[in-house]
């Protein structure tokens, strides 16, 4: 009967080892996101005069080059912020995804 007890307790104290560490983890960033570094490509990651070259990066790839250059750095120096890639990936930064146009369409390419 004390074995049981034992063996009891112990099952429980690994369980609340292993809350306390996906907590922990959690709190540091480490839950899973597909981009961990949020220093990088967060809100307000980068400076004003930074925005020309991440913009060149962002639309290097579409064939409306002047057009997202425009829209890119108006986003980026209200936002401070430009997604990683070419295409998507807006979720990273809440400002530039959620900046739409007078017919509701998205502002930021």
């Amino acid at each position: 009967m004390a074995i049981a007890k034992f063996v009891a307790a112990l099952i429980l104290a690994l369980i609340a080892l292993t809350m306390l560490q996906t907590m922990v983890m959690a709190s540091h960033g480490h839950g899973g996101h597909h981009y961990d570094n949020t220093n990088k490509f967060g809100p307000g990651s980068l400076k004003s005069y930074q925005c020309p070259s991440q913009c060149t990066r962002r639309c290097s790839k579409t064939q409306y080059h002047k057009p997202c250059m425009f829209f890119c750095q108006k986003c980026c120096k209200k936002c401070l912020c430009v997604p990683p890639g070419y295409y998507g990936n807006k979720a990273v930064c809440p400002c530039y995804n959620n900046w739409k146009t007078k017919e509701g369409g998205p502002k930021c390419p």
